[in-house]
């Protein structure tokens, strides 16, 4: 797996339990680089980074994971571990769409979607799933095929709208599935108020090769409505947070004395300069 796209959860001083704790839970799991800033974990081969400190706000359901099973037991033993100390969004069930399935938000905030179905559908064991809702709710379909424009080697794999028994608007999109070069991810649009939208307690990390990957990624995310933020940080048009950093931030941070330096100089930053980085 390539793994140059991947999520990050913002969770103040539970970093370290929350690795642990996800681990324990997915099993097939191992902990990556390790900083005071971050813990970058590996589940079923897929990175996701856990940050300590740095966005103020906190998970929600506007960006769920995806947890494809192939086996009924493993989606159960999922939702029993998640569901302690979280609550439950949609029932562990049998659906029209999943022999079973369950909406689950554990005890840091963080939303799974908990589904048994076909690897061959969804080959990825855990993909990002948007909800287009408030005011942007209708947008699902403009932003993957933004999104897919901006990333090479993307694709959109399937579209379902709404149907007149689903009680939304039937022009929406109800479950959409893409890729971003190669990372599965998912998007759904709701006209229902659920009082939460895109924040960047989760954001979606893009480790660059070069300066010019960085520069490209950077200014076709922030032009028309996106915003520049801080330390490789933009929202983009619709309110997605994305972190666009070189590969070799690792290892730029993995030398105490050298990453207080890099980090530095990385603060003093909006887009991130490769070289500004390695001569800090």
């Amino acid at each position: 797996m390539d793994n140059s796209i991947y999520p990050c959860l913002t969770l103040k001083g539970k970093i370290t339990e929350a690795a642990d704790f996800y681990i324990d839970t997915f099993g097939e799991g191992k902990i990556g680089q390790t900083s005071p800033y971050v813990i970058q974990i590996q589940l079923s081969g897929q990175k996701i980074m856990l940050l300590n400190d740095g966005p103020t706000s906190t998970p929600n359901p506007a960006i769920s994971f995806m947890v494809t099973s192939e086996a009924a037991e493993d989606t159960e033993k999922y939702w029993n571990a998640l569901i302690k100390g979280g609550k439950s969004m949609m029932a562990l069930d049998k659906y029209e769409w999943s022999p079973k399935y369950g909406w689950v938000e554990d005890k840091y905030g963080v939303s799974w979607q908990l589904y048994t179905g076909s690897k061959s559908d969804t080959p990825q064991k855990f993909s990002p799933t948007y909800m287009f809702t408030g005011d942007q709710a209708g947008n699902a379909a403009e932003a993957i095929e933004f999104y897919t424009h901006v990333f090479p080697n993307s694709s959109i794999q399937g579209v379902m709208k709404y149907s007149k028994e689903d009680h939304d608007n039937i022009n929406f999109i109800k479950h959409a599935q893409f890729r971003l070069n190669g990372f599965v991810s998912m998007a759904m649009d709701s006209s229902f108020d659920h009082g939460f939208h895109f924040n960047d307690a989760i954001s979606i990390v893009v480790e660059c090769d070069n300066q010019q990957e960085i520069d490209a990624y950077w200014t076709q995310l922030t032009t028309n409505g996106g915003q520049e933020v801080a330390c490789g940080w933009l929202k983009d048009k619709y309110g997605l947070s994305w972190q666009i950093i070189p590969k070799a931030l690792g290892k730029l941070l993995k030398d105490p004395v050298r990453a207080q330096r890099v980090m530095g100089a990385l603060m003093q930053m909006k887009k991130l300069i490769i070289v500004d980085l390695e001569n800090a």
